[in-house]
């Protein structure tokens, strides 16, 4: 029997510097780095960092209040209850090139929650 650690859940935080927040959560906080992934000019758009069994995911943003990433296995029909209880989605089901299917929306306090099938 293995013991793989099946989140679900994903805090997300932003930086308007992604590469010195790697760096200085290393640094300080000893996070370790597990995936980067940087755009043509070699910017980091995404990023996940472990520290011990938890794991953060963030990238470049000015400005965003509280953000979670949440696994789940269905994108389509939870889009769809989503929509249909009222909820801003302010990114529609995309197809990730990473192969995750997923979609963004905001809560009533502007809090951002992104939901897919990508599980890190």
């Amino acid at each position: 029997m293995t013991s793989e650690i099946r989140r679900t859940f994903y805090p997300l935080i932003r930086s308007a510097d992604p590469a010195r927040t790697l760096a200085w959560l290393e640094k300080a906080f000893g996070f370790e780095p597990v995936n980067v992934h940087e755009d043509e000019e070699g910017t980091i758009v995404h990023a996940e960092m472990r520290y011990d069994t938890g794991l953060i995911m963030f990238g470049a943003a000015a400005t965003a209040k509280a953000a979670v990433y949440v696994a789940i296995d269905d994108p389509d029909a939870h889009h769809d209850r989503a929509k249909a209880a009222g909820a801003e989605v302010f990114r529609e089901l995309t197809d990730q090139d990473y192969g995750s299917r997923d979609y963004a929306a905001r809560d009533p306090d502007g809090n951002e929650w992104y939901f897919g099938t990508y599980r890190p």
